[in-house]
């Protein structure tokens, strides 16, 4: 009688000599760390939240959520050598707002095992596995318009994404479009070198911030037009700083909010250097 062919070995990275000869042998392998997740996940879990059954149905989600996440971080705490990736995705179902987790391995930019995923009613739960560094946003894409070479907003900078993710949920809608933004790249150098205002001040973080303005209005046929640069104070140097971000308005209480801290004179602030 011919002997049955063997099962394919599972490989969830190869390099590393994590190839499986079975199921078993791979859950066996990250038990420890599995079952750390879901004891997490249990002491933080409501009993108003999704029920077991519940839970069940919404495993659909899992294939969505690692695709086209809306957010992933990397948690190099967690586990010791061996980093974690956190998937987000939230979703809206007949008013229903929702988000599913999943926690996984990751080869090669992509996920090769789940440790554990789930959905959950709770956004404070959700926000236990949203820790680490953000490694990836879909808004860096919505904001790709207003990447401009040297800043720190196009390298990712977390710092930098935040503050401008903050800068656009207050912008008036009527304000310049982002897909125009590179359009006045060119008044950034002479924002910083030329400053009509510098304003410095510090984040919840404790981090110093140095925002320079400049008025265009005088270019721009008499309409209200601003461009505004934002960087970092690095170690309290005084005169060094990171070029974070930087943008034009037309929006003169959007400009008004960057007036805020210690105002400088120009003078003051002799060398900038960009990220």
């Amino acid at each position: 009688m011919q002997r049955e062919s063997q099962m394919d070995p599972i490989v969830i990275d190869e390099k590393n000599g994590l190839v499986f000869r079975s199921e078993d042998e791979l859950y066996n392998h990250f038990r420890n760390e599995i079952e750390s997740l879901e004891k997490e996940f249990k002491s933080y879990r409501t009993t108003d939240d999704f029920t077991d059954k519940e839970l069940e149905d919404l495993m659909t989600n899992l294939d969505l959520t690692l695709d086209e996440p809306d957010r992933i971080w990397i948690d190099q705490t967690t586990f010791k050598n061996i980093p974690l990736y956190h998937f987000h995705k939230k979703f809206e179902d007949n008013g229903l707002v929702y988000y599913y987790v999943a926690c996984a391995y990751m080869e090669d930019d992509s996920p090769t095992f789940i440790y554990i995923h789930f959905g959950t009613k709770s956004e404070k739960l959700a926000l236990k596995f949203q820790r680490g560094e953000l490694v990836y946003d879909q808004m860096f894409e919505i904001y790709e318009p207003a990447y401009i070479e040297g800043d720190a907003l196009r390298e990712g900078d977390t710092l930098a994404f935040g503050l401008f993710s903050a800068m656009m949920k207050i912008r008036n809608e009527k304000d310049i479009p982002i897909e125009k933004f590179k359009d006045f790249a060119g008044y950034r150098e002479e924002t910083i070198e030329e400053p009509d205002e510098i304003w410095k001040s510090q984040n919840i973080q404790e981090q110093t911030l140095v925002t320079f303005i400049r008025d265009y209005s005088d270019k721009s046929d008499g309409k209200e037009l601003h461009y505004i640069v934002v960087t970092q104070e690095e170690n309290g140097a005084g005169q060094v700083h990171t070029l974070l971000f930087s943008f034009p308005t037309n929006d003169l209480t959007l400009v008004d909010r960057y007036r805020h801290g210690e105002n400088l004179q120009a003078e003051e602030v002799v060398q900038e250097s960009s990220h």
